[in-house]
């Protein structure tokens, strides 16, 4: 086919790419939705374009595999000859290169799509490698691998090794990067060519290099046992190619609050709170105390709790007095709660006392039972059935008499919905 049929390619990606786009649904909430919720760091674009080409490759080797298997060979290497480089095929291929959610590759697509043509109708033969003709060459985002930065320069170690294989250079193979090597646990130096801080060389020859751990606290050591020490870690101190602790709470390198005393550690040291009847300790617990906190008293060698409900504490009328550790509380003796600073008398739950008003009709100092007289109660074993749902108990009502007539002694009537 005539290369220059290219120029029909371009319209049908572009529209391809407008149906696409022209759904902001499928790809705006797909890609908005990781940055909302949490920090997200957008891949480098040679990243994208080595993506990219590796799906492009993938897609070539679809389409031949779906469109030619088995049968006259001849005709199919014929068919095959024309379909290899055809429009038809490159459409094809580009159809599936970027997954819907990746706006990346669609959008790095869009700006390489005449490079992407000119390469698959005119650079084939003279570029094989799709990723270095367009991603290095062309579009100058990637580094061959080995290299870095904006000018590719070699990595720490050369290009052949970088970081000496025991490490990764930041940057590798893009255009980006400070080409600094991240080495591996044991191993050090510009170029990963050293042993680490803690490490020493078990073997070492042109191209090899092995370091293993020294013993606990050796910062350098000439091998692995604890005689081998040459330099200790913080927090240790050489003695005979030894490293010993250093004990911290017994020197002034230790810095503890006024309320916390030094535990001596391995190579280090803790603060920790002294005990809350302690003003300043010496050591855990209340027979450590420099001082008593208020509210505590020596006793002995310790700081005990004072109980200050040995004496009269509480003012209020039906307060009772409740000791706590290093202080006390006033608080509503049985019976009672707290109600705007007062204590008053509790009702009984499931009681309620309420005065009835009738006029009895009865003599002076006599029992009259009532049925609206009575004490709601959950369960009453007199109780009956009354109006609206209602149980009734009956109690007696007894009345004084008096000068000025009959006084009611008490009167109360209760009802509860069963």
């Amino acid at each position: 086919m005539d290369p220059r049929s290219s120029r029909g390619i371009a319209p049908a990606l572009l529209c391809g790419l407008s149906f696409f786009l022209g759904f902001p649904g499928l790809v705006w909430v797909q890609i908005s939705v990781p940055h909302q919720s949490s920090p997200h760091t957008e891949p480098h674009p040679c990243h994208t374009c080595r993506g990219l080409v590796d799906s492009f490759n993938k897609g070539l080797e679809r389409t031949i595999r779906d469109n030619f298997g088995g049968g006259n060979t001849a005709w199919e290497e014929a068919k095959l000859s024309k379909y290899k480089d055809s429009e038809t095929r490159l459409v094809e291929v580009l159809e599936g290169v970027c997954s819907k959610s990746d706006f990346e590759c669609h959008r790095l697509l869009e700006l390489s799509e005449e490079l992407v043509e000119s390469w698959w109708f005119h650079k084939q033969q003279e570029a094989p490698d799709l990723f270095q003709w367009l991603c290095a060459d062309s579009l100058k985002l990637c580094c061959p691998s080995g290299t870095f930065g904006p000018s590719c320069l070699p990595c720490p170690g050369g290009a052949e090794r970088p970081c000496g294989g025991y490490g990764r250079c930041e940057g590798e193979g893009t255009r980006g990067g400070s080409g600094h090597c991240d080495c591996q646990a044991g191993y050090g130096g510009e170029a990963c060519g050293q042993c680490g801080l803690g490490y020493f060389e078990a073997e070492r020859n042109a191209s090899h290099l092995v370091c293993s751990a020294c013993f606990g606290p050796c910062a350098r050591c000439s091998g692995p046992e604890e005689s081998h020490c040459l330099q200790c870690k913080k927090g240790w101190a050489l003695h005979h190619l030894k490293c010993v602790d250093i004990d911290e709470c017994g020197t002034e390198r230790a810095s503890c609050g006024a309320d916390q005393f030094c535990v001596n550690t391995e190579g280090s040291y803790e603060c920790r709170d002294c005990a809350k009847a302690c003003l300043g300790c010496m050591g855990a617990g209340p027979g450590r105390c420099k001082k008593c906190s208020p509210g505590y008293q020596q006793v002995g060698s310790k700081c005990l709790d004072v109980d200050e409900c040995e004496t009269a504490v509480c003012p209020g009328e039906n307060q009772q007095c409740e000791n706590t550790e290093g202080s006390y509380r006033c608080v509503c003796a049985d019976g009672y709660k707290q109600m705007e600073g007062v204590c008053v008398k509790e009702q009984i739950p499931g009681m309620l006392y309420i005065l009835t008003d009738f006029t009895p009709k009865i003599g002076c100092d006599r029992s009259y039972s009532h049925p609206h007289s009575a004490v709601q109660t959950e369960r009453d074993e007199t109780a009956r059935p009354g109006p609206h749902g209602k149980q009734v108990a009956e109690l007696g009502v007894k009345f004084r008499c008096s000068d000025s007539g009959a006084g009611l002694v008490h009167s109360q009537r209760a009802s509860s919905r069963r």
